[in-house]
């Protein structure tokens, strides 16, 4: 059977599936949540046409899914020079075509002019829940300190800080577009300074997300949130759960990057407790973005 095929079919069946997981050894139901996608883009990927030529499109395929809320960025703010530009069509795009699911996430890139501002706007005036930081492809790391001031200013406006460690699998860049995945260590040194930010690592991949890391051990109690597009081992979020049980895994897709159906193929193959499931569904993502 063909991977697109497999994936199809067996999502079809996931959300029996899922709740038979979720309700566990003691029999008790689920607790009753939506699912937010945190990890969702909107545009072509520039080297690779998206099936999700329009947000309708996109809002389509989450609906189908159950999703309830999807934390979108748009590809143009990896390689675009005019943020500004970037971030006020992903906001109207969000605003016009989601039907209420698509909430934008702009792009920031402190190593352009005047980025702060791009910080102000996507606050005050696009009422955005957070941004998203491409540190591989703008062109600096996360011991900068023009990024320590970033989340400062994000920590300050309450805006939750994500971090796109990778795009694409090294294996499948084009080498004009070659770009190694970001190096999160710093971050174990650098959130104690920065008490109100709130970080969450995207595509980390199993190179922190694998079991018994000392990267992950480090990471976890300086407050970082995870997400599972690309966790690979199998039943790889109960295995991680097991190994770290204070990680905050929260659902991600990659969508249209990756097969949206794969994510929720994750979900399924782990047994999870109903607290867990209700975590990763929904809990954590909103936790991230609920600030008191």
């Amino acid at each position: 059977m063909q991977r697109r095929t497999f994936l199809t079919s067996a999502a079809a069946a996931s959300a029996t599936l899922l709740a038979t997981r979720a309700t566990g050894a003691s029999g008790n139901a689920p607790t009753a949540s939506g699912l937010i996608d945190t990890n969702v883009y909107l545009s072509d990927w520039v080297i690779r046409h998206s099936w999700a030529d329009t947000p309708a499109k996109l809002v389509a395929k989450l609906r189908r899914h159950g999703v309830t809320s999807a934390w979108v960025g748009s590809f143009e703010g990896v390689l675009h020079t005019d943020i500004a530009g970037v971030n006020a069509r992903l906001a109207g795009a969000c605003l016009r075509d989601s039907g209420g699911i698509l909430r934008p996430f702009g792009t920031i890139n402190p190593a352009l002019p005047d980025w702060e501002d791009d910080v102000r706007r996507c606050h005050e005036v696009h009422r955005m829940p957070g941004v998203r930081l491409f540190p591989n492809y703008h062109g600096y790391t996360l011991d900068d300190p023009r990024f320590a001031r970033l989340l400062e200013l994000c920590g300050r406006r309450k805006l939750l800080v994500q971090i796109a460690l990778s795009i694409e699998d090294e294996r499948s860049q084009n080498p004009a577009l070659a770009a190694a995945p970001v190096n999160a260590a710093p971050l174990a040194d650098i959130l104690p300074k920065f008490p109100r930010a709130r970080v969450m690592l995207l595509n980390a991949s199993s190179r922190i997300l694998g079991t018994n890391t000392a990267l992950l051990r480090r990471l976890t109690p300086a407050g970082v949130l995870f997400e599972i597009a690309t966790l690979e081992m199998v039943a790889g979020i109960e295995m991680l759960l097991k190994s770290v049980p204070e990680a905050r895994i929260a659902f991600g897709s990659h969508v249209p990057y990756f097969y949206f159906e794969a994510a929720l193929l994750k979900l399924q193959e782990s047994a999870l407790t109903p607290a867990q499931m209700d975590a990763v569904r929904s809990r954590h993502a909103q936790a991230a973005i609920t600030f008191t």
